[in-house]
């Protein structure tokens, strides 16, 4: 998918993305066939609740998607990303209207070192700018080196990202009772999203919302490489 100078797409381009939009899932995100009211939850959150409090998605991970989380990703189309990031601000401004700060999911600092950035640190800070929020990288880290999500089911996902982000005690203080978003480019299982919700909780954050780019509507199907 070609992103223009400017981080803006061509109109065959857009049009082969698919919005996620209202009537929506507080919680997860998915769509709902009709309007259910504010605040409604899927059968999904209902069954098997996430431990972040709302979520938002600005489109669903199909082959349109993943060329711009590619992009990003791997080769490094900062267009790609800025056009990601806006979309991703739009999308989510009612969680950014009452948040104190925004995060991204870190990366192992080996994991960094081998990729050079963290894109999810790439489209956090822009979405925090525009949004007048404070942008902190150095409060949520990952201090366990994990294998790549890539190909796992979502318990081995779950397993893989056990206990491996930390809130280190004198950052404490500096999220206790706020409001976090948490920001990363596609939302899978959410087993990552879902551990560092768990730890910034347990520092005391009183609201995690995780905002990404794409979302995983059937994440069994795992053919689909986010």
């Amino acid at each position: 998918m070609a992103v223009q100078t400017g981080a803006s797409l061509c109109t065959a381009c857009w049009q082969k993305l698919t919005y996620l939009e209202d009537p929506l899932c507080d919680v997860l995100g998915l769509p709902f066939a009709y309007d259910q009211g504010a605040g409604s939850l899927s059968a999904q959150a209902l069954a098997d609740p996430p431990p972040w409090d709302r979520g938002r998605a600005c489109v669903v991970f199909d082959d349109a998607a993943k060329g711009l989380v590619h992009g990003l990703k791997y080769r490094d189309n900062t267009e790609a990303g800025l056009f990601m990031a806006r979309m991703m601000a739009r999308t989510g401004r009612d969680l950014l209207a009452e948040a104190d700060m925004v995060m991204p999911v870190p990366l192992h600092k080996s994991r960094l070192w081998k990729r050079r950035f963290n894109q999810a640190a790439f489209l956090a800070q822009p979405i925090a700018e525009a949004a007048g929020k404070i942008f902190a990288t150095d409060i949520l880290l990952r201090t366990q080196p994990t294998r790549q999500q890539v190909g796992l089911n979502a318990e081995a996902r779950r397993k893989n990202v056990r206990r491996a982000f930390q809130v280190p005690f004198e950052k404490v203080a500096l999220v206790a009772g706020k409001t976090i978003v948490l920001v990363d480019d596609v939302r899978t299982t959410g087993a990552t999203l879902a551990a560092c919700a768990e730890v910034l909780k347990k520092a005391g954050v009183t609201r995690v919302y995780v905002l990404t780019f794409a979302l995983v509507k059937e994440p069994h199907r795992m053919h689909i490489e986010a």
